[in-house]
């Protein structure tokens, strides 16, 4: 189904529009209104998706997991205790996490009496965990959502709970008005195959991650470059700061991603509108990537998305 924004809200954005250019510029200047109201679909097709069952505003819980037997359930006992407000959603064991790392296999066994679903259908008994980062194995039991991710050796239970209160009482995204300015043309830079580079994330992990290349651009006068992080087939994605982080927007980094993969050498369109926040803006739980040095601009993108605290 398309989504489509609301006609107050697109006239909102136009009215921003306007004032944000000031004088006889506004006066001069008509905004492209499809344009606009296409960046407002996209806006909100990213609120949407933030507020889906097991999204970002659910998570309840992250836990590493040991090598060999993890008790889990809400009983004080287990080795992995999950939050208070899920007591009641089953017995306060629900079951065992085995994790074997030679194996590469984590393998759920439910307790005698305990159901969950995964696709919608109800299992019990023992299972194998599926631990691909891009493909989530979510397994559940009445507001209680689980799956496991493999990083670097180590496996992770992520919790959800779709009557989080954080979901419930999440005020939505905040952006700032639509400014064709911050949209530009920039070039792709391809570095020879195999460059990586070294990116922390939020609670000081260390990860080597692909960097096929550098994008090129001009703003406001000055030539800034930016290292694409992650090598994707199909689009370039960048972890990156500027001068509104921390004042206006999230301090530790915005993200941008561009959905067709430029050639090397190509001229394409970097459109700073659609820079939005990473999931750690919404979420304790989750561990997002920081910007390596060369991606923190001093320049103000005031453009994108702002943040406001949840919780």
């Amino acid at each position: 189904m398309k989504i489509r924004s609301s006609p107050w809200a697109v006239g909102a954005l136009f009215a921003a529009a306007i004032a944000a250019a000031g004088g006889a510029s506004a006066q001069a200047h008509t905004p492209d209104f499809a344009y606009v109201d296409a960046i407002q679909q996209w806006r909100d097709t990213r609120e949407k998706g933030l507020r889906n069952d097991n999204g970002w505003l659910t998570l309840a819980g992250r836990f590493q997991m040991r090598p060999g037997v993890n008790t889990f359930g809400t009983g004080k006992d287990n080795d992995i205790v999950f939050p208070p407000e899920l007591k009641g959603t089953g017995p306060d064991r629900l079951g065992t996490l085995t994790v074997d790392a030679k194996a590469k296999k984590v393998t759920l066994k439910l307790a005698d009496g305990v159901t969950m679903t995964s696709g919608g259908k109800p299992f019990s008994g023992e299972r194998a965990m599926g631990v691909a980062t891009d493909k989530r194995d979510w397994v559940g039991l009445g507001r209680l959502n689980m799956h496991i991710i493999e990083r670097d050796g180590r496996y992770i239970l992520r919790l959800a709970d779709n009557e989080s209160l954080v979901r419930k009482n999440f005020p939505g995204r905040i952006w700032y008005p639509v400014n064709e300015a911050f949209k530009v043309e920039a070039k792709f830079i391809a570095y020879p195959p195999g460059k990586k580079l070294a990116i922390v994330n939020v609670i000081d992990e260390v990860s080597d991650e692909p960097c096929p290349g550098y994008v090129e651009f001009k703003l406001k006068g000055v030539t800034h470059k930016l290292d694409v992080v992650g090598d994707d087939n199909d689009g370039l994605f960048f972890v990156m700061r500027d001068g509104t982080s921390g004042d206006t927007t999230y301090r530790p980094s915005r993200f941008l991603y561009i959905e067709k993969k430029p050639k090397a050498g190509e001229t394409f369109t970097i459109d700073f509108n659609k820079s939005y926040n990473p999931p750690c803006a919404f979420s304790e739980f989750t561990t997002c990537p920081l910007p390596p040095e060369q991606n923190i601009m001093k320049t103000r993108i005031e453009a994108g998305e702002k943040y406001r605290k949840t919780g």
